[in-house]
């Protein structure tokens, strides 16, 4: 409570990344993470509806009551105690000086050392051991760390500090390590200030049974557990123990109230993390970018406009500032199925915007004043022809508001009849087309083989009837031979070369007035002769052609 009036668990820094609400058919729930002795305390659940005064609160209450275990020290024995009901039958975990030891019963009955500390655990809750014991006195060989975990905003720096002591021991040297995501092995634990990783950022305060570990610029990948180890000349300081657990978080921005004014919007800002605060560092506003400097507390009052940034960081970490919080976006909409929508089908409309913090849907139809859903995807079932129109969806934050708008098409019954032949008339046309190009093909192909395959039918038919073979001479008549005279006998030799007219002779010009008559004659005789055959018995016959081109060929004077 405060100033009587309820405190949000969520809000309270004391509970800080350590509460959880659930809500499962009107059952509510509180989750406290890493419980501690000051989470006692009686819890109510409250809640509020939209009418006047409608506030509820539950009586009387829950009350828990938070204890650790205790290690009991007799005179032969040490038990392990809670102040707590425990389950039926528990087992038990012991440790000593830092090393688990196979003991699963509450009490430890081996032998005992003064010079030796001890602790206890319930099996399956390691993580919450008793704190060390002596079994006389408080001189013994133990560590005990401050702070069982801390959380804290990226950018700043942490003290993770431990008590310890070494038995009749001065010579002693320690460091700290950790373990982390990154496996490290336990039993051979480095020393952090020579690891790469931490370079420039760890310093280490040791002196009178007291290690300060400080780590500066912290970055979210430095979220570990952190021990701390001393060594004597004849004893180890083991680690089985759980050290300190370091969270490392970023800031945010938290829209506190907003009030718009026509154009312009009054906003209360606050800047803070999941852990508690990180101490009295004062904070750094921005806005678009740029150093608000006249801000430096965790919390602002501004104007601004839908398309300003702000973020903050603490002052000296500016190079580690919150994420930016703005107004949505432009949305994205889509329609799936993304075919055509049938009648009697379902279709689903996506709205997405970019937002910070994430925003909130509404859907609207044309010509309809009151939403028709919201949430980030609208689902309109057994949809029909009276669902088409346009659709527009509404992006809203704290910061503004954007809306996108997609249009919507149902086909119902008939059309998709007609769809369907008018895609199947398609469909067989294309498939005619493709056998008719193919018989065509087919049969112009076959014409192009039978082209080329006739000249040379043709050539051996007219060789047959032009030619005749000088070794199969053809018997013909006189008449025949009359009308073939032109070429009665011709054949071309590849071995011998012989001149084509080679008994050619051309006429001399005439000399007398009596000879004027044959001055025009070109060719006085002209002879082929038949290539020579190759009889049976091997010899070589020349056979002279039978017929002349022209015997005698003469011009008839002028008249």
């Amino acid at each position: 409570m405060n100033n009587h009036e309820p405190v949000d668990l969520k809000t309270d820094s004391e509970y800080s990344g350590r509460v959880q609400y659930s809500d499962n058919k009107k059952i509510c729930t509180l989750r406290i993470s890493d419980l501690r002795e000051s989470d006692s305390a009686v819890y109510k659940f409250m809640f509020t509806t939209n009418q006047e005064g409608g506030r509820y609160t539950g009586y009387p209450g829950v009350t828990l009551s938070v204890t650790g275990l205790q290690v009991i020290s007799h005179s032969n024995r040490l038990e392990c105690r809670s102040s707590c009901r425990l389950p039926n039958n528990p087992s038990y975990v012991w440790y000593k000086n830092g090393q688990e030891i196979q003991t699963k019963t509450s009490y430890y009955l081996k032998e005992l050392y003064y010079s030796d500390s001890y602790s206890c655990a319930l099996q399956g809750y390691k993580e919450f051991p008793s704190p060390s014991v002596c079994v006389r006195g408080e001189s013994c060989n133990r560590v005990t760390y401050t702070d069982r975990s801390i959380c804290v905003s990226r950018g700043s720096s942490v003290d993770i500090s431990c008590l310890y002591n070494s038995y009749n021991y001065h010579n002693t040297s320690s460091f700290w390590f950790s373990r982390d995501h990154r496996g490290q092995n336990p039993s051979q634990p480095g020393d952090l200030s020579k690891d790469s990783q931490y370079e420039g950022r760890v310093q280490v305060e040791t002196e009178r049974g007291r290690s300060t570990l400080r780590i500066s610029d912290l970055r979210e990948s430095d979220s570990a557990e952190y021990h701390f180890k001393f060594i004597t000349p004849r004893f180890e300081w083991r680690s089985s123990l759980p050290g300190t657990t370091l969270t490392v978080t970023a800031l945010q921005v938290q829209v506190i109230r907003v009030t718009v004014y026509q154009s312009r919007t009054y906003a209360e800002l606050k800047c803070l993390s999941s852990c508690s605060p990180a101490g009295p560092l004062p904070y750094v506003w921005f806005n678009n970018g740029r150093h608000i400097t006249w801000e430096k507390t965790s919390t602002i009052t501004v104007w601004f406009d839908p398309s300003d940034v702000f973020s903050c960081a603490l002052k000296g970490h500016e190079k580690s500032p919150s994420p930016s919080v703005y107004g949505p976006k432009r949305p994205s909409v889509s329609v799936s199925p993304s075919a055509e929508i049938v009648e009697g089908s379902s279709v689903n409309l996506t709205c997405s915007s970019d937002a910070n913090p994430a925003a909130n849907y509404t859907w609207y139809k044309e010509n309809e004043d009151s939403p028709k859903a919201s949430g980030q995807i609208f689902t309109i079932t057994d949809v029909r022809p009276e669902h088409s129109g346009d659709y527009s969806c509404e992006a809203q934050n704290r910061r503004g508001r954007q809306s996108s708008t997609l249009h919507l098409t149902v086909v119902t019954g008939s059309m998709k009849s007609v769809a369907a032949g008018s895609i199947t008339a398609i469909f067989l046309a294309i498939i005619f087309l493709c056998a008719f190009l193919f018989i065509r093909r087919k049969r112009s192909s076959k014409r192009i083989t039978e082209q080329r395959e006739r000249p040379d039918n043709q050539a051996q038919e007219h060789m047959g009837s032009v030619y005749d073979s000088p070794s199969a001479p053809v018997q013909r008549t006189p008449a025949e031979q009359q009308d073939n005279l032109c070429y009665a006998s011709v054949s071309f030799s590849k071995n011998q070369e012989e001149a084509l007219y080679s008994n050619i002779r051309l006429a001399q010009p005439p000399r007398h007035k009596e000879e004027e008559e044959d001055e025009d004659v070109e060719y006085t005789a002209v002879n082929f002769k038949r290539a020579s055959a190759t009889t049976e018995s091997g010899t070589q016959e020349a056979a002279e052609d039978l017929s002349e081109l022209y015997s005698t060929v003469s011009k008839h004077p002028r008249v």
